[in-house]
């Protein structure tokens, strides 16, 4: 007997009108009610495709949306249901992309990121129209309602972890019908956000940020000439009786835009990612954002953050650089510049100029006055160590010349030093360092000041 083989796009065309066959089956049994029926129609179709839905063409996948997700309403599973039934609405909105893979078999990829992300060249662009969507809406309509009614009794409770999923629901359920108002997706985000749930509000953020939302929209209002009361009115309806002037039902036509949310989108979830540790997410996002917002000082200061937190240590100094063009009144800034310089013995000089910039814009800055004490002193332990090396080895002239320096460092330092009590009574680290400075300056009466000073302090500590 003779072995037959049979080609691979044979199996492929098998493979697909099997799942047509059982695809429609699902269909009719959802339009019939039966749910059970439903559900095995789509389980059957689902283990030919294995999850590889960019093999079914646009008007079997919509098919499949459909009967998959209105089963799962009608077994009360309202959020995963909701998410399937949205996705037939995203197959009219994005662009299709057709062609073949390496194994002849015809793909169809939904938006361009899903065809980039396949690899495969010379790509055809289609579109598709739904034609399911009209079909659900009786059975969605009175889910809208009950879902948003629980989002916005959650959240005036303060409870948003139970906000933010059904938020969410409310979004896919107007997706569904036709309705991609991604108000209810950012709602979604904020209250996850303030669930401290990170990284699902990390992942609504992204959502809303790649699709390019703004949060502008513009509503129309125009008075009853009836009633005398103001009302809002659909943009057509509102353009419709505007023109028809005083024939209209209607008069004071006026409208409201709302301003971009834009830039708090960004700064939102690149701070949620730095707060989730995922550094590299957040600066490839602030990135993004400052190519938008170049001038925008919180992205600036996130990415110094993500910078520091994630040890890139050269990128965090150049940022906070940058964070003091941008905003040279923060003395913060100036501050935390300066304890990076005064790390590396080549630009201490430059940290000595930051300090003193964050003191010019902030005189009591303690800590400021603290390390310009400490930076203008030098590594003196180091200096002494020197000097009794020096001098053990009869080198009297380099012995002599290293602790002048010393002494000259001390003297400049003092009045830093005591810039920093003077902003910083209580901090015992300060007066002992005066008390040793003072003694160090031959200045006997300011010595013995501080060093009762030290004591009494030493003594209300063990108290």
């Amino acid at each position: 007997m003779k072995k037959i083989f049979f080609s691979i796009a044979l199996v492929s065309a098998t493979v697909a009108f099997a799942q047509k066959k059982e695809i429609a089956a699902a269909v009719k049994a959802i339009d019939a009610g039966d749910v059970a029926a439903t559900n095995s129609q789509i389980a059957a179709a689902e283990a030919v495709m294995g999850g590889k839905t960019y093999l079914v063409e646009p008007a079997v996948l919509e098919q499949y949306y459909y009967a998959k997700g209105l089963a799962l309403l009608k077994s009360g599973k309202n959020a995963e249901g909701a998410a399937y039934l949205a996705k037939m609405s995203e197959l009219g909105k994005e662009k299709i992309y057709t062609g073949k893979d390496s194994s002849k078999n015809k793909v169809y990829y939904v938006g361009k990121a899903a065809a980039d992300q396949s690899g495969i060249p010379g790509l055809k662009e289609d579109t598709y129209l739904p034609v399911l969507t009209g079909k659900i809406g009786n059975t969605i309509n009175p889910l809208i309602e009950a879902a948003n009614k629980t989002a916005m009794n959650a959240y005036t409770s303060k409870n948003y972890a139970a906000a933010a999923p059904k938020f969410r629901e409310v979004y896919d359920l107007l997706k569904a019908g036709g309705q991609d108002n991604k108000q209810y997706l950012y709602y979604s985000g904020l209250n996850y956000a303030l669930a401290d749930k990170k990284n699902e509000a990390i992942e609504v953020y992204n959502e809303l940020i790649n699709s390019g939302y703004t949060g502008v929209s513009t509503t129309y209002f125009a008075k009853n000439k009836k009633s005398g009361e103001v009302e809002p009115l659909d943009k057509v309806t509102w353009d419709l009786n505007k023109k028809m002037g005083a024939t209209s039902e209607y008069s004071d036509f006026t409208s409201e835009t709302s301003t971009s949310i834009e830039k708090e989108l960004y700064e939102t979830n690149a701070a949620l990612m730095v707060d989730a540790e995922k550094y590299d997410d957040a600066l490839a996002l602030i990135e993004k954002g400052l190519k938008k917002f170049p001038s925008n000082s919180k992205l600036t200061e996130l990415q110094g953050t993500a910078y520091y937190k994630s040890g890139k240590m050269d990128q965090f100094i150049a940022n906070l650089k940058v964070q003091t063009e941008k905003n040279p009144s923060d003395a913060n800034n100036w501050y935390n510049l300066g304890v990076l310089q005064s790390k590396d013995p080549a630009t201490e000089a430059e940290a000595v100029k930051s300090y003193k910039k964050a003191i010019e814009l902030k005189p009591d800055f303690a800590q400021a006055w603290q390390n310009l004490t400490y930076v203008t002193m030098g590594d003196d332990a180091k200096a002494i160590e020197d000097y009794n090396a020096a001098k053990k080895a009869g080198k009297t002239e380099a012995a002599n010349k290293i602790i002048e320096a010393r002494r000259a460092r001390l003297a400049a330092a003092l009045p830093y030093a005591e810039k920093w009590y003077e902003s910083d009574q209580q901090n015992i680290d300060a007066v002992s360092l005066l008390k040793g400075l003072y003694m160090s300056n031959k200045k006997e009466a300011k010595y013995q000041e501080f060093k009762a000073k030290e004591a009494a302090m030493q003594a209300a500590g063990k108290k």
